[in-house]
């Protein structure tokens, strides 16, 4: 890691955004990449992340947004740059992980009784950061301008402050009201706060530039704010999308091959690893809520869950349990991944309430149950034989991470009906070869597998950090990127 190119504390440099959705993850994605391009040493940080996409990393766990950011910086991702990273386990609970571990204490507080205890950590983590680096890319959530959360706020503008950020606010102007958005943003936050307002950026922006004005210029003049970017809309940018599945949309490249199709439940997690089937040519990627949407999928794949027998309960609201049965029946290709994986079995078994008691789906001879410690770990392993649709994968070499309450074994009376396939029961098929249980992410995120399943190489995480930087290299107006840290 290369030593800080100056003194003193890093400069900050800030993405707010109008909404979710608004493009904060990306851009700030972009601009650790653009920067460390500049020989500066670039960290990313955000101070709280409520996300069930997560990423093992050295201490513990971090939101998938930060781990990618960090190599955008080229930076060892670690727990301060999250350090406070919420879980929705249920729509008024989320599991709180507190410098990469749960916290079971902080879970348990109301969400405004937590800011000021988890304060002094989150401070410290910044400071820590600031004085190590050149540059610091901070990502807000959210808007800033939720007044209602402001007084508790730990993550927008009282971080803005601590460390001087300059700020960029950005807005989905594909979604219409983009400039009422930014106003109204600017005129909800206390003077002090506006200061610190450096440019707008207008995001996903469709037709004729040009068609934009005299707007920018009378939201200056309103505001003393300039827009300093107005960037296109671009599909496919490579990265996966912080809040929810990527988008509704079914496209792929090419003639298709195969349908993959994704059962998107409520507390879907780790959906991020599924990104890279989107740039796999032939194969098209279905978000599945209902039995509709996997009627015709070559495979389908029971994804991560935060919450897995909530999720389970879901699927046979859809009726989605009774599509994916029939599915295996016919001999489709069905993986569960993680929580998937744990929903195959026979049973879910939960003695010390960590998520819940409940049947699972009675495709794989397996029964789960959740103990007290999470597993959370990086692992390497190599896939046994394989037979049926997954036979492609046999004796492939795989990595990825672990992150699970749940341990499961193989049902003592329903033994024959499944073997493992790979050291430590991390992975289970059935007799018949259809149906593959999986207990690592990352499974497409890995070349080996992902050329033994496909036939496909995916473009390397460089290559897009660079694609990222060199987008806004060209979209932002000359200067402002370098002024920013002047």
């Amino acid at each position: 890691m290369s030593s800080k190119a100056t003194n003193g504390p890093a400069r900050c440099v800030m993405v707010l955004g109008t909404t979710s959705g608004a493009g904060k993850s990306w851009l700030a994605t972009a601009l650790c990449r653009w920067y460390a391009r500049q020989g500066l040493k670039v960290a990313p940080f955000k101070a709280q992340n409520m996300s069930n996409n997560a990423r093992v990393v050295d201490g513990g766990e971090i939101g998938s947004a930060q781990y990618f950011q960090a190599l955008a910086a080229n930076a060892v991702p670690e727990v301060r740059m999250n350090p406070l990273l919420l879980k929705p386990e249920r729509d008024t609970h989320s599991q709180v992980v507190l410098m990469g571990q749960v916290t079971e204490a902080l879970s348990a507080l109301p969400w405004r009784g937590r800011s000021e205890r988890v304060w002094p950590q989150i401070a410290q983590a910044l400071d820590e950061l600031r004085a190590e680096n050149d540059v610091v890319v901070i990502e807000g959530a959210g808007s800033p301008a939720e007044i209602n959360l402001m007084a508790s706020d730990i993550v927008n503008m009282r971080i803005a402050r601590h460390a001087q950020a300059r700020c960029l606010l950005a807005t989905d102007i594909d979604r219409g009201g983009a400039f009422a958005h930014l106003y109204g943003t600017w005129a909800l936050l206390p003077e002090a706060d506006r200061a610190l307002l450096k440019g707008f950026v207008l995001n996903k922006f469709r037709g004729d530039a040009s068609l934009l004005a005299p707007a920018p210029q009378q939201l200056r003049e309103l505001t003393g704010v300039p827009t300093v970017a107005v960037l296109p809309m671009w599909w496919q940018h490579g990265l996966p999308e912080e809040d929810g599945v990527f988008d509704d949309r079914s496209r792929a490249s090419g003639t298709v091959t195969r349908t993959v199709a994704v059962v998107a439940y409520p507390r879907i997690s780790n959906l991020d690893e599924f990104q890279a089937l989107k740039n796999v040519p032939g194969v098209r990627l279905v978000w599945a809520r209902t039995p509709a949407d996997v009627a015709g999928a070559d495979w389908i794949v029971l994804p991560g869950s935060k919450h897995t027998s909530g999720d389970l309960a879901w699927l046979r609201a859809q009726g989605l349990d009774s599509a994916v049965a029939a599915h295996a029946g016919r001999g489709g290709a069905v993986l569960g991944i993680c929580g998937g994986l744990q929903m195959l079995g026979e049973a879910l078994v939960d003695p010390h309430g960590i998520d819940g008691n409940a049947p699972g789906l009675g495709l794989l001879p397996l029964v789960t149950v959740f103990e007290r410690e999470k597993t959370v770990r990086h692992r390497a392993a190599t896939f046994g034989k394989l037979t049926g649709d997954w036979a492609a994968l046999s004796g492939v070499p795989v990595a990825g991470y672990e992150i699970h309450h749940g341990q499961t074994a193989a049902h003592p009376q329903l033994a024959h009906d499944g073997h493992p396939v790979m050291p430590e029961g991390l992975a289970w098929q059935n007799t018949r070869g259809n149906v593959l249980g999986l207990y690592l992410h990352g499974l497409f995120e890995d070349a080996g597998a992902l050329h033994a399943l496909f036939g496909a190489t995916a473009p390397t995480l460089d290559a897009t950090f660079d694609g990222l930087a060199d987008f806004i290299d060209t979209h932002f107006d000359a200067g402002v990127l370098a002024g920013l840290i002047a």
